[in-house]
C-alpha cells in the first residue's frame, strides 16, 4: 500500500470563495480542513476547517458572502485561531476535482491543508496503480506537484503520525531554534516571531502537539507495540 503526498495549484476560476479569500487577501496565516462529510444525493457537504488569521472579523465576514454557504459556526480558540463548522451546496467546480477519484480505491487522509497561495496539499492513499491513475485524471488546468511517494506503514508509524502538519511544523520549528535545548536558546516569543504567528495561537498549537505525543508514547508503552 502506496502513500503520495500531492500539491494542486488550482486556476483562480475553479477556487472556491475562500481559496479566492487566501490567495487575494493577507488575513489566511494557515487553514486545513480536518474533516468532511460529502453527501451526493442532497448536494451538501459538510465540513471543520481549523483556521490562523489576522483579523478574525474578516474572515469571518469573508464566510458570510459566500453563496454556497448554508450555515457556519465559529468556536473561536484566541484572538488569531478558530474552528469554523460549515453546511454547504457542492459546487460544479468541486465535482469537477472529484470526478478523478472515482471508482478508484484510494482515500484522502486528512487534513488538507491550505497553503498562502490557495493550493490545496493532502496525502493520498492506494495501490501503486490507482494514485498513478488518479493524478492522470486529474482536470489539466490543475498544477499537480507530486510531493513525496512511499510505503505507508501503518503498524510502524512514528509518535509523530498522530500530529497534524501545522504541530508538526511547530515543534519542528521548535527544535530547529533552541526552543526545547536545555537551558533554551529561544522564547515562546521568538518561536511566534519564527513563524509568523501570534504568541497565543503557537502556545495552543504547541501544547496539543506535546500532548498528542507524550500520550502516544505511554499508551504504546501500556499497550506493547
Amino acid at each position: 500500500m502506496k502513500y503520495c503526498d500531492l500539491r494542486l495549484y488550482q486556476p483562480d476560476w475553479m477556487l472556491h470563495p475562500m481559496q479566492q479569500f487566501i490567495r487575494e487577501k493577507n488575513v489566511v496565516q494557515y487553514e486545513e480542513v480536518v474533516t468532511w462529510n460529502v453527501q451526493p444525493t442532497t448536494s451538501l457537504e459538510y465540513e471543520l476547517f481549523y483556521v490562523e488569521v489576522t483579523d478574525v472579523d474578516r474572515y469571518v465576514a469573508a464566510i458570510e458572502r459566500v453563496d454556497s454557504t448554508r450555515w457556519h459556526r465559529i468556536a473561536q480558540i484566541d484572538d488569531s485561531s478558530l474552528y469554523v463548522f460549515v453546511c454547504q451546496e457542492t459546487r460544479e467546480e468541486e465535482v469537477l476535482l472529484r470526478r478523478a477519484f472515482a471508482r478508484l480505491e484510494v482515500v484522502v487522509v486528512p487534513p488538507i491543508v491550505y497553503d498562502q497561495e490557495a493550493a490545496m496539499e493532502m496525502t493520498l492513499i492506494g495501490d501503486a496503480e490507482d494514485l498513478s491513475t488518479l493524478v492522470d485524471s486529474l482536470p489539466g488546468q490543475i498544477d499537480v506537484t507530486i510531493e513525496k511517494v512511499g510505503e505507508y506503514d501503518r503498524p510502524n508509524a512514528r509518535a509523530t503520525s498522530a500530529l497534524t502538519d501545522r504541530q508538526f511544523e511547530v515543534l519542528r520549528t521548535a527544535i530547529d531554534i533552541g526552543y526545547f535545548a536545555v537551558p533554551r536558546k529561544a522564547s515562546l516569543a521568538d518561536l511566534a516571531t519564527e513563524l509568523g504567528c501570534a504568541e497565543s495561537t503557537v502556545s495552543v498549537v504547541l501544547r496539543k502537539a506535546e500532548a498528542t505525543i507524550v500520550t502516544r508514547v505511554i499508551e504504546r508503552e501500556r499497550n506493547g507495540p
